[in-house]
């Protein structure tokens, strides 16, 4: 039997700080190529759980410890990662307290939801674009089954 070749698995975290008036989400300045702003996020390791990808993530680049609250949705769409295919799972998240950017990203920045900039790394325009649909209106991202 051949090798099974498969797409990357991620986890992307949509944080909301809780502890600031109106919500705002936190993004971050990516370290790494591609650049650009994004959501806090990176590759699951062998052996663990999406929802604890997703949780060390977002340590690791906000220095935040967050409390998942939802399930976005997954985006799997082969051309959203300029680098492989990645599938990546995205969670809203809460937390408090100072962010400090680490690992792989060297600056933060909170925006309020009409704040959202455009032009954010990989998908995360359009994620970001379901997240105010469900924000706003409780709904999950649609399937999409390979439409827009």
């Amino acid at each position: 039997m051949g090798t099974i070749i498969t797409p990357h698995i991620a986890a992307d975290i949509i944080i909301e700080m809780v502890d600031r008036p109106g919500r705002p989400i936190l993004l971050i300045e990516r370290r790494n190529p591609p650049y650009g702003w994004a959501i806090p996020g990176g590759f699951m390791e062998v052996g663990e759980r999406l929802e604890r990808t997703a949780i060390r993530e977002a340590a690791e680049e906000t220095s935040l410890a967050v409390t998942l609250k939802a399930l976005l949705g997954l985006y799997s769409d082969p051309e959203r990662d300029p680098r492989f295919h990645t599938v990546s799972a995205v969670f809203v998240a809460e937390a408090r307290g100072m962010p400090k950017a680490a690992d792989d990203a060297i600056n933060w920045r909170m925006v309020t939801l009409e704040e959202i900039p455009t032009h954010l790394a990989f998908d995360h325009d359009r994620i970001l674009a379901d997240y105010l649909v469900f924000r706003h209106q409780g709904y999950v991202t649609p399937l999409r089954e390979g439409k827009e």
